[in-house]
């Protein structure tokens, strides 16, 4: 079921035009700049957009010139993220995903986090996410299931309006969202 609904939104999101992609991760952009969450957040984790993906290279912009912390997410051989700090002059390598990371730069522990915008391919109105498969934000986050005592970070997916589904099955082992922001969001 999962992967029926994974190849449906990675299919809305390829017919999107160049320009209604870009149009739309400036909206999305804004919308997070202008969030009460986003405002009050010093540590933030955004993760580098890859062909398709909404650009979050506004909000990492953002988010420096008001002196917030900006970590990106490392991909781990133990099925982790971790995340490493990064600047605008950070030197970024590619992974074996083609995925873009800083490389050995100060690593902060994921519940020090404020924030993390975090990708996906389809999202529900009950902030459930599916990602591209691998579980690695649900296996880093895991600490957030009892979210009665651990209430950072707030995990924010970004996502174009057409990845949105009625329902998503939710596994156990899934982590849902505090917040998921659209162009239309």
């Amino acid at each position: 079921m999962q992967n029926t609904i994974r190849n449906q939104c990675k299919n809305a999101r390829s017919e999107m035009s160049g320009d209604e992609r870009v149009a739309a991760s400036a909206k999305i952009a804004e919308n997070v700049i202008h969030s009460p969450w986003f405002q009050r957040s010093k540590t933030i984790a955004c993760y580098l957009p890859a062909p398709g993906e909404v650009d979050t290279r506004r909000i990492i912009a953002r988010a420096w010139r008001m002196k917030k912390r900006i970590f990106a997410p490392v991909v781990e051989k133990n099925g982790h993220l971790s995340f490493r700090a990064m600047n605008a002059e950070t030197a970024l390598y590619k992974n074996n995903f083609g995925l873009y990371e800083p490389g050995d730069e100060e690593i902060i522990r994921p519940r020090d986090l404020d924030i993390v915008i975090t990708p996906l391919v389809a999202f529900d109105s009950k902030k459930q996410r599916i990602g591209m498969g691998g579980g690695y934000f649900d296996r880093t986050f895991s600490f957030l299931a009892n979210r009665n005592t651990y209430l950072r970070p707030k995990l924010i997916g970004v996502a174009f309006s057409c990845q949105k589904v009625d329902e998503i099955p939710a596994n156990p082992w899934d982590i849902p969202l505090f917040a998921v922001v659209t162009e239309n969001s």
